[in-house]
């Protein structure tokens, strides 16, 4: 057993490699208006192993940007794929089939700023006056509006893309900009605020179930507008003035108790002889790691005597909800959470790389998997890199972790920001 894993760069860009230059499995048709996501995966996942330039050509890279142009709403925003594409045939009765969609169009953004474009194509104003009407009057947004109507869950998904938009078009500078008004900052904030549970994590809706992914995409959209607080501790404190988040303490608590030794089907198993004793259950308990600094004296006393936990502590994943199997994704999604909350010490790092490429990576086609054992898809590929990108994997580049994006592919927002001329109010 290897005691340091390594990360295989040429299996993981030949399966990046090979999702670009070659047709999708036939299992991605029922994905294909999702096809600017499933781009941005592929460019973003080479951009992280440093090989998408010396394996494409200048002409390749153009006619890439030139494609995602080419799915820019002429109102604003970008489609989610070209299949809406009306050209010449748009008309006012059919454009309503056509509309921009905000997840795409973060997509969008984000692939232009890893294939180094100048952005000086985008639709900038449009695309602001777009967003603002995208928010409704709770402060959520939506995915698409449709003969004025706005479509799509209130979640913080699209929260997180809507802020995420609007930071790349004009930084964090608050208020109105060329003409175009901001998004409604503080009912935003409330919309967030109301979504978080009982336990500090955060949910899609008020009172519903806490969830890593939703967590994440709310902690990235109020750091992409600037109102996390300046100091966030593990330790409860007075607070804020700027005070975004209720109890930052019991949210990172949360985040960090997502770590589960329950890494695989076979873990589903009557570990303490009791048949409701599985990991889909709420008995499951012993099968999570918890760090010492959130064991309270109560909590010492109930584990003693017990007898020793029966996992292996060498591996172990994320979960996204309490009393589930690990999965890819939530190495990312609850990691990078942790990072942006400057608290990515906490978790059993290690053992959660060496899940990460012993466990759930592909060992002959690359990319990773949902869970041990699954095939690779995009999604998971590209968060399994990410996750590792923060974990300080060196082959990797470093990742941005509010953007989900390398740091030098944001970096060159400073260059564009400076001819918008937003550059000092935007840093």
């Amino acid at each position: 057993m290897a005691t340091h894993p390594t990360l295989d760069m040429p299996k993981h860009t030949k399966y990046f490699l090979r999702t670009l230059k070659t047709f999708l499995p036939t299992a991605y048709q029922s994905n294909d208006s999702n096809r600017m996501s499933l781009a941005f995966f592929t460019l973003s996942g080479l951009d992280l192993l440093g090989t998408l330039e010396q394996n494409t050509t200048e002409e390749q890279r153009t006619d890439y940007i030139d494609w995602i142009y080419s799915n820019q709403h002429p109102n604003g925003g970008f489609r989610a794929f070209p299949g809406a594409h009306f050209g010449d045939a748009r008309t006012e009765e059919n454009e309503h089939w056509d509309p921009a969609n905000l997840p795409a169009t973060f997509f969008a953004l984000c692939s232009l700023l890893i294939l180094n474009d100048d952005l000086s194509r985008v639709k900038r104003k449009e695309s602001l006056q777009w967003l603002t009407s995208l928010q409704r009057p709770d402060g959520s947004f939506g995915e698409t509006l449709v003969k004025g109507k706005i479509n799509g869950g209130t979640d913080s998904r699209f929260g997180y893309c809507a802020t995420g938009v609007r930071y790349i078009l004009r930084g964090t500078f608050e208020g109105e900009v060329e003409g175009c008004p901001d998004i409604e900052l503080d009912n935003f904030v409330t919309c967030i605020r109301s979504a978080e549970t009982y336990d500090g994590g955060i949910s899609d809706a008020p009172y519903h179930e806490a969830h890593a992914g939703f967590t994440y995409c709310a902690i990235g959209a109020l750091s992409n507008i600037d109102r996390l607080p300046p100091k966030i501790s593990a330790v409860p404190s007075a607070p804020s003035p700027k005070a975004s988040l209720t109890n930052p303490p019991l949210l990172i608590k949360w985040l960090v108790s997502r770590q589960t030794a329950t890494i695989c089907e076979e873990d589903d198993l009557d570990t303490y002889g009791d048949e409701t004793d599985t990991a889909e259950t709420c008995h499951d308990a012993h099968s999570f790691v918890f760090q010492d600094e959130f064991v309270s004296e109560q909590g010492k006393m109930n584990y003693e005597g017990r007898p020793s936990v029966n996992f292996s502590l060498d591996w172990t994943g994320f979960n996204g909800r309490c009393n589930k199997i690990a999965d890819t994704c939530y190495a990312f999604w609850v990691h990078g959470s942790l990072s942006i909350l400057g608290q990515s010490q906490l978790p059993r790092t290690q053992s959660l790389k060496r899940w990460l490429l012993e466990r759930t990576v592909h060992p002959q086609l690359g990319g990773f998997g949902k869970i041990a054992g699954d095939l690779p898809d995009l999604y998971h590929s590209y968060l399994g890199l990410a996750a590792l990108s923060l974990l300080g994997e060196e082959k990797l580049k470093p990742l941005d972790a509010s953007l989900c994006l390398s740091v030098e592919a944001k970096d060159r927002l400073k260059s564009i920001w400076k001819r918008w001329g937003i550059e000092q109010r935007a840093e």
